[in-house]
């Protein structure tokens, strides 16, 4: 089991996520940044929008997500 925080995912706090593969990280990130942007926590707006723009670089995105995937895997 491995964790890693939101902040370390592209986020904007120190909620811990745990799981075993990466694609399951990156699940529980995706409905913590859903759920944050229901609230319209103002933080994770903030990394949402900066996420937004790194998506219309399809390159910059993909360099970006290996980047996260190695991160793990170093854990």
């Amino acid at each position: 089991m491995k964790t890693m925080t939101c902040k370390q995912l592209g986020g904007a706090c120190a909620k811990e996520f745990h799981a075993e593969t990466f694609e399951e990280m990156a699940e529980l990130s995706k409905k913590h940044g859903m759920e944050m942007f229901q609230k319209g926590d103002a933080s994770h707006l903030k990394a949402m929008e900066e996420m937004q723009s790194l998506m219309k670089s399809p390159e910059a995105m993909q360099l970006w997500f290996e980047g996260k995937r190695n991160e793990f895997n170093a854990i």
